[in-house]
């Protein structure tokens, strides 16, 4: 497995940020953070590898505005460069549901043509999740651009963005799954890891 190192991911967000200076990239920070915590206490992870995951797993977001697309120009970007498990990091973490990973049913508009659209279905449909995929699908979805959140208000937040669909519900069952997989694990709450949530979730002064 050939990732960059923490510093080479580190210019690689920062450059993005050049080209694209919107809030996603503090999105990623934080991703990229809650990441390393939650792998630092795995006994199989390691925090470096979830960190350069957690930075780069939105790095198609360099090219510009777009919805979902920005997951398959990362994957791209990324195995152009030779990181084919960060590539794979940039599409699977949007697929929380392993039982249902067809591209339609995930929330937002994979705005690419019918043959990159069918690139991502094929992909999908042959990828072999690990628990580096899950645990990019679990933070991505425990951070936001203002810092850590508790998945319910990411729930929210998804949905006053997106509306919901058939998969919405089954989708927040995903999510909650991963976070009881990985408290197993690391036999604690992951929001105990997570500096300042409570203070970023409810908007209240730490006291």
């Amino acid at each position: 497995m050939i990732i960059p190192t923490v510093e080479e991911a580190e210019r690689e967000l920062e450059l993005a940020r050049t080209l694209n200076p919107t809030p996603w990239v503090d999105h990623s920070r934080y991703v990229a953070l809650a990441a390393k915590a939650i792998a630092a206490r795995h006994p199989t992870l390691d925090a470096d590898t979830g960190y350069v995951y957690g930075l780069l797993h939105d790095i198609g977001r360099r090219e510009g505005w777009t919805d979902m697309r920005h997951a398959l120009d990362g994957y791209t970007y990324m195995k152009n460069l030779g990181y084919e498990s960060v590539a794979k990091i940039c599409l699977t973490h949007s697929f929380p549901m392993e039982d249902d990973r067809r591209a339609e049913t995930q929330p937002g508009q994979w705005d690419c043509s019918e043959a990159e659209l069918a690139i991502v279905n094929d992909f999908m449909s042959r990828v072999v999740f690990d628990d580096y995929d899950r645990l990019l699908q679990l933070c991505d979805a425990l951070g936001l651009s203002t810092g850590f959140c508790i998945l319910e208000k990411r729930f929210v937040d998804i949905v006053l963005r997106y509306g919901f669909n058939d998969a919405t519900i089954p989708r927040w069952k995903a999510f909650l799954e991963l976070q009881a997989y990985f408290e197993q694990a690391i036999d604690c709450s992951i929001y105990s890891l997570l500096d300042g949530i409570a203070e970023s979730t409810f908007g209240v002064a730490k006291a």
